[in-house]
């Protein structure tokens, strides 16, 4: 191990009665906002994932009891809906939770490789996961987070995965401040949008997931669009879903699991009862031109790309065809000896435009799986992809770095260092020939776009933005007064690639874009195109902001400010 995987110098151990002894590291899984997964073997028995919390927010109490939660609320779940908990040490330096590593695709990486599902396989995937929930609520827990990545296609069986953000049915309002809804918002229920959705959530939150995920798999398209998150949930509150292509009783079934109002829609158990009463449709029809799904690149929660996948998001590898994984054993769950009527009415009642605008104000800040997606009063949201974004990009994050959200307030001692938020996102340095990045996302990304507003305070600094930077090594735009410059950034230091020279006036603020599809990056000033590149030293990494010194620059202190962030990536 190096480089970031230091933390875990120390031996972990398991502290749980079976004792599953010392495990060996193999290598690194994926990352999420939590922390780091770890492919890793034990002394006895098969391959195991384990999910190790950041080291820099492992001693934040938040952090501490929502990690306990994961582990209480795993454990809760019976193992053959979900990778099984085989051991948890909450207490160990960092904390680590170990689970069974579950050797398949998710369902996002199976519908971007593979496309839509057919029809009978369709049907095979909505009674698996509607057998995973039935068994989720009835150990009392509500999951909050179901999505096309936390739907694992194993052999045998779909499996539910990622705890991090469920809570128990009869439990209060959890750590999610006022001000906060965790989840992805393509896939959440409209209640999960109102002032009082933590204390008012109920399985039928789950119920909706599971009718946005299925027609998700059968369509390819996620059924509220793919807009800006504020515009998503709007559409969520108050139009029907894009159900176009899906025929018969699992469109009917979709249909009222998507209802607005909650005691519209069946439970996981009547969703299965149904499923199993009926078989597939016939052969979906959808238009030919119907948009492909969008190609996946970003590391969002804590997916590594597609393939093999462990309990905790990330995914390596390849696995099993959909075609086999997604029947799964529905009969885990045997239907009542009566199925019953499924509720109906309701199903489109819109909200009141005023009522919309109320609980639209109310996303203030939307935590979701990838990121803070901000509405700031007095900055426009980005409402459409700019120059140079991916084909099918979409909005991954929106932050006006106006206060600690996706970046922290951070004091670095070692480089008399800080980041703080003066209004804007302010780093500042007291030390010469300085490269220092505010702790801030942990979401890779391959293809992207990335703006932002970089003010240059002082003679002669330089601000940076890092993208596909692993944190070891990537590339980085440095900005200084002179103009821009593409470097790569590893163990040896700074290489310049490409220098683009214009000019940065102090104390003004510049839109600085960065585009970057394969090998090919395109940097953008205020809108307008400056410069090319093309490198395929690295694929896929963080994006971070901070201060690149020159080696020739001028003497500390070093100020720059950073505002309105936006990163644009295809998504599934």
């Amino acid at each position: 191990m190096t480089g970031d995987d230091a933390t875990l110098a120390q031996p972990l151990r398991a502290s749980d009665p079976r004792r599953l002894g010392e495990y060996r590291l193999l290598r690194r899984l994926g990352e999420g906002g939590m922390g780091v997964v770890y492919l890793a073997a034990a002394p006895t028995g098969p391959l195991v994932a384990i999910k190790v919390i950041r080291a820099d927010i492992a001693d934040d109490p938040d952090f501490r009891r929502r990690f306990r939660s994961e582990v209480a609320r795993a454990r809760q779940v019976p193992p053959f809906c979900t990778a099984e908990v085989l051991a948890a040490d909450p207490d160990h330096e960092p904390p680590y939770l170990v689970v069974e590593y579950v050797d398949g695709p998710s369902l996002a990486d199976a519908i971007r490789d593979r496309g839509r599902f057919t029809a009978g396989n369709l049907h095979g995937l909505a009674i698996g996961v509607a057998t995973a929930l039935t068994a989720i609520h009835g150990a009392g827990v509500i999951h909050r987070d179901l999505k096309p990545s936390n739907v694992l296609l194993a052999p045998g069986s779909p499996k539910v995965i990622d705890f991090g953000i469920a809570r128990a049915l009869q439990g209060s309002g959890g750590h999610t401040r006022t001000d906060q809804v965790i989840g992805t918002v393509g896939y959440m229920a409209p209640e999960r949008f109102g002032p009082a959705s933590g204390n008012a959530l109920t399985p039928a939150a789950d119920v909706f997931s599971w009718g946005a995920v299925v027609a998700y798999a059968g369509t390819g398209r996620v059924p509220f669009g793919v807009d800006t998150a504020p515009l998503v949930a709007l559409r969520i509150m108050t139009q029907p879903p894009d159900l176009e292509g899906l025929t018969g009783p699992l469109r009917e079934l979709l249909e009222q699991a998507l209802a607005k109002e909650p005691a519209d829609r069946p439970t996981a158990r009547e969703l299965l009862d149904r499923l199993l009463a009926v078989g597939p449709a016939r052969p979906i029809d959808l238009d030919a031109t119907a948009p492909a799904p969008s190609r996946s690149s970003s590391r969002q929660g804590a997916t590594a790309g597609s393939g093999a996948t462990a309990g905790s998001g990330a995914t390596v590898g390849s696995g099993a065809e959909p075609a086999t994984a997604a029947r799964g054993t529905a009969t885990a769950a045997a239907p009542t000896a009566r199925v019953r009527p499924l509720r109906r009415g309701g199903r489109w009642r819109p909200l009141g435009l005023a009522a919309a605008a109320v609980i639209a104000v109310g996303l203030v800040f939307t935590t979701v799986a990838s990121g803070v997606v901000g509405l700031p009063s007095a900055t426009r949201s980005p409402d459409a992809a700019p120059a140079g974004a991916p084909v099918n990009a979409q909005l991954a994050w929106w932050d006006p770095l106006d206060r600690p959200h996706g970046w922290r307030v951070a004091v670095e001692s070692r480089f008399d260092a800080t980041c703080t938020f003066d209004p804007d996102l302010t780093v500042t340095v007291n030390v010469r020939e300085t490269v220092y990045k505010c702790p801030g996302l942990a979401d890779w990304y391959t293809d992207f776009a990335a703006y932002v507003d970089v003010t240059l305070h002082r003679p002669g600094n330089c601000a940076a933005i890092w993208f596909r930077f692993d944190g070891r090594a990537g590339f980085a735009l440095r900005v200084c007064e002179e103009g821009y410059a593409f470097v790569t950034h590893d163990s040896k230091g700074v290489t310049i690639r490409r220098t683009m020279p214009l000019a940065v006036r102090l104390g003004v603020p510049v839109r600085v874009g960065i585009a970057g599809e394969g090998d090919t990056f395109r940097f953008y000033r205020d809108g307008e195109q400056v410069g090319t590149a093309f490198s395929d030293a690295y694929a896929e990494g963080r994006v971070s902001l901070g201060i690149l010194q020159r080696s020739q620059g001028d003497a500390p202190p070093y100020r720059v400010s950073f505002a309105n962030l936006e990163i644009w990536a295809p998504g599934a």
